[in-house]
């Protein structure tokens, strides 16, 4: 049985614990910074999927929006770290 929940955890159960706590610190003081709240992020789903219900599937064209603004920034990294990559 301990060995199912390690393997399930990645690890022990205790350093699996001090991992998770000291991720969250590190993500708590980064939102915090930005000022970013779990209720704003509730609320902005929320928000989405009632536009969407009220507005149809216009509301849709957001995502394509971030998908969008998202791309510009992931790819030319994405590209950049494969021809790096490629030299090795």
């Amino acid at each position: 049985m301990s060995d199912r929940v390690n393997r399930f955890l990645g690890d022990t159960p205790g350093r699996t614990l001090v991992k998770l706590l000291v991720v969250s610190l590190i993500v708590g003081f980064i939102m915090t910074v930005f000022g970013i709240y779990p209720l704003d992020i509730v609320d902005g789903i929320r928000h989405f999927f009632l536009e969407l219900w009220y507005r149809g599937f216009s509301a849709l064209g957001r995502v394509g929006d971030y998908l969008l603004l998202g791309a510009t920034v992931v790819i030319p990294i994405f590209i950049v770290l494969r021809l790096f990559g490629s030299r090795n």
